[in-house]
């Protein structure tokens, strides 16, 4: 299911957008734009994203969990890890998210 995961990132970045970030994230979730929520379990301290599936499901957009941060990062196009991607427009990735 992670492949799917950061399959549908990887496409969302390139033909769709995408948000990087825990506060990127969360700002965008308060708007209610996301059409889904992307958060590594292994981000340091658990404090910075508690409130991330909260939020969704208060604004009932869909959320998952991926196991890294580095490859979570790696699938956006980051150098570093990140703790969490919105995806805003699917682009190419309408398919995959479907099967999410």
């Amino acid at each position: 299911m992670s492949e799917k995961i950061y399959e549908a990132v990887e496409l969302a970045r390139k033909t769709g957008k995408i948000r990087k970030g825990c506060n990127e994230v969360t700002k965008e979730i308060e708007r209610g734009t996301p059409k889904l929520v992307i958060v590594a379990k292994d981000v340091q301290p658990p404090e910075i994203i508690m409130h991330l599936p909260l939020l969704c499901k208060e604004k009932e957009i869909k959320y998952v969990e991926v196991d890294s941060k580095e490859q979570l990062g790696a699938a956006a196009g980051l150098p570093v890890g990140t703790a969490a991607i919105a995806i805003l427009k699917a682009g190419e990735a309408k398919d995959v998210l479907k099967q999410i």
